[in-house]
C-alpha cells in the first residue's frame, strides 16, 4: 500500500525570473532583479541604478524558458512531473506596476505556458511575486515601504485571478516572504519588497514596516482570489531552516525559542489572520509604529490562507554565549546565534545537509498550525561533471533527494502530517539566485551555459531525471533504483 495519497503533487520548482530570460520581449517592463550582475564564485550580486552595458546581468536570458517552453515542458512530462511550481513575472503582465491596464502580450504567453502544461497533464502551481516586482514601483515609489503598493499588487492578483482561473488551482502569494528579515545580505529585502535601508533609518522597524505591507498585500489578494473562484487553493511560501538549540541549557533553549519567532511570524499572521503576542509586545517595547491602518484587523482575519507552502535546504543551531564558541560558523539562515552542527554534512557551499530537519520541520508546522503542507522548495546545489560517456551521473544528488523524500513520506505516514505534495529546486538548471552562478546547479536536466553567458543551452538529461521519474511512478515507493 502507497504511503502518500494517490493525487499526491509530485514536481518541479522554478521561478519567473531564474530561468524565463526574455527580459525585454515582447513589452515587459524591467523587475527588480533585472538590474542585479552576476556575483558567480560566491560573491554576492551587485544592485545597479541602471543596467549598464559593460556589466552581465545573468536574469535577462536566463535559460531562455521564454522562448523553449515546449521543449523545456515536453521533458517536465517525459520526467513524469505531476505539477510545476514557477511563477509570473509581474513586470511582464503590469511593466510598471502602477498601470490600469495589462500588458496583453504578458497575458498570452502565461495562457501558452498553462495550456502546455496541462495538455500533459501537469498541474500549474504558481507563485505571485517570486523577485520579480517591476523596477518602477522600487524607485519611484519606495516598493513596500509604500502602502499603495500593496493596491498595486492586489490590482496584479486581481488580472491573473480573472485570466487564469480556469487554468490555475494552486496559488501562492509571495516567495519566502520571511527572508528580507535577514539584514546581513540586503537583496532578500530588495528582491522580496523592492527596499533599500538607509545607514540612518532604524533597520528593524523599516523591515516590520514593509513587512505588514506585505501581509495586507497578500491578505487582500487572498480575498480578491476566493471571490473569483472558490475553488482556489492559496498559500503563502517561507523559508524555513530548521533551528536546535545547542544543548539543554535553559538560556539555549530560550535562545530558540527566540529565533524561531522569525520563522513563525509571517505563518502566525497569515494562517492565524492576527499580530501574535510576542510581535505586538516587541513593538511596544520598542515603540515602533508598523503603518497599522483602520481596517487592517478585518483585512488579515478576511485573508488567511488555505496551506503553507515552504523552503526546506538546511537546519542551524543557536547557542545563547555564541562569543564563547571556538567552531566555525555555517550558513546560518540569517540568525546571529548559529553555531555548527557537529552531527551533520555540509554541501560544497557551506549548507547543512539534515533529511531528518525536514521531517522536524513538517511535524513543527503542522502541529503548529494544523494546516496542509506543500514542500515547494528542495533541493542540492553542485557542481555537475561530465564523465568520459558524456554523462552526468550525479548520485550525490539522487542521495540528497533521497533522503528527503524518505523523511518527508515519514512525517506523513508516521505521523499523520497532512502533506500536499513536493517539487525540488530548479528541476531543470537556473540561474542561481544569491549570486547569479550556472556553476551551482541544481537540475535533474542539465543546461549548457557557464557562468559568464557562455554555452549552447542545450538541454540533456542527468542520472537524477531517470531516478525521479521511477519516484513519481511508483508514488515513493521505490527510492532506490539508480
Amino acid at each position: 500500500m502507497t504511503k502518500l495519497p494517490k493525487d499526491f503533487l509530485w514536481g518541479g520548482a522554478l521561478a519567473a525570473n531564474q530561468f524565463e530570460g526574455g527580459y525585454d520581449q515582447d513589452g515587459k517592463g524591467l523587475s527588480v532583479i533585472d538590474v542585479m550582475t552576476s556575483g558567480a564564485h560566491g560573491k554576492a550580486r551587485e544592485i545597479t541604478q541602471d543596467i549598464d552595458p559593460q556589466k552581465y546581468y545573468p536574469n535577462h536570458i536566463g535559460i531562455d524558458f521564454y522562448n523553449r517552453y515546449k521543449e523545456d515542458i515536453a521533458l517536465f512530462n517525459e520526467m513524469g512531473l505531476k505539477c510545476l511550481r514557477t511563477s509570473i513575472a509581474w513586470s511582464r503582465i503590469f511593466p510598471n506596476g502602477d498601470e490600469i491596464e495589462p500588458n496583453e502580450a504578458g497575458l498570452q504567453f502565461y495562457d501558452h505556458v498553462f495550456d502546455e502544461l496541462i495538455k500533459y497533464g501537469i498541474e500549474p502551481v504558481i507563485t505571485l511575486s517570486h523577485f520579480e516586482m517591476p523596477l518602477h514601483l522600487a524607485r519611484e515609489y519606495g516598493g513596500f515601504r509604500n502602502r499603495k503598493v500593496a493596491d498595486f499588487f492586489a490590482h496584479f492578483a486581481e488580472t491573473v485571478f480573472k485570466r487564469y482561473k480556469d487554468k490555475v488551482k494552486y496559488w501562492m502569494t509571495f516567495n519566502e516572504i520571511n527572508n528580507q528579515m535577514d539584514t546581513d545580505n540586503p537583496i532578500f529585502l530588495w528582491t522580496n519588497s523592492g527596499v533599500s535601508i538607509d545607514e540612518n533609518e532604524n533597520s528593524e522597524e523599516v523591515l516590520y514596516q514593509v513587512a505588514h505591507n506585505e501581509l495586507i498585500a497578500s491578505a487582500k489578494a487572498v480575498k480578491i482570489g476566493k471571490e473569483i473562484n472558490p475553488n482556489f487553493e492559496i498559500g503563502l511560501m517561507i523559508s524555513h531552516v530548521a533551528i536546535y538549540p545547542y544543548s539543554c541549557n535553559p538560556e539555549d533553549m530560550m535562545e530558540f525559542v527566540k529565533a524561531n519567532r522569525l520563522r513563525f511570524f509571517f505563518p502566525d499572521v497569515q494562517v492565524r489572520g492576527y499580530y501574535p503576542g510576542y510581535a505586538n509586545k516587541m513593538f511596544e517595547q520598542k515603540g515602533y509604529h508598523i503603518g497599522w491602518q483602520e481596517g487592517d484587523e478585518k483585512i488579515l482575519k478576511e485573508g488567511t490562507v488555505d496551506y503553507i507552502g515552504f523552503s526546506y535546504y538546511m537546519s542551524t543551531v543557536v547557542k545563547h554565549d555564541v562569543e564563547s564558541y571556538k567552531g566555525e560558523n555555517v550558513t546560518n539562515g540569517g540568525l546571529n546565534h548559529s553555531v555548527d552542527n557537529p552531527f551533520i554534512q555540509q554541501s560544497d557551499w557551506g549548507w547543512a545537509i539534515d533529511p531528518t530537519g525536514l521531517r522536524y520541520t513538517l511535524n513543527t508546522l503542522y502541529d503548529r498550525y494544523q494546516i496542509p503542507l506543500f514542500i515547494v522548495e528542495n533541493g542540492f546545489g553542485a557542481v555537475d561533471e561530465f564523465n568520459e560517456h558524456g554523462e552526468i551521473n550525479d548520485t550525490y544528488r539522487i542521495d540528497y533527494l533521497k533522503a528527503h523524500i524518505d523523511a518527508a513520506i515519514k512525517a506523513a505516514d508516521e505521523d499523520g502530517v497532512d502533506l500536499m505534495g513536493y517539487t525540488p529546486w530548479g528541476i531543470i538548471d537556473i540561474i542561481s539566485f544569491t549570486t547569479g552562478e550556472m556553476k551551482k546547479r541544481y537540475g535533474l536536466i542539465y543546461v549548457d551555459r557557464d557562468n559568464n553567458g557562455h554555452g549552447t543551452l542545450e538541454r540533456k538529461k542527468k542520472a537524477s531525471f531517470d531516478w525521479y521519474r521511477n519516484v513519481i511512478e511508483t508514488n515513493g515507493e521505490s527510492l532506490n533504483s539508480y
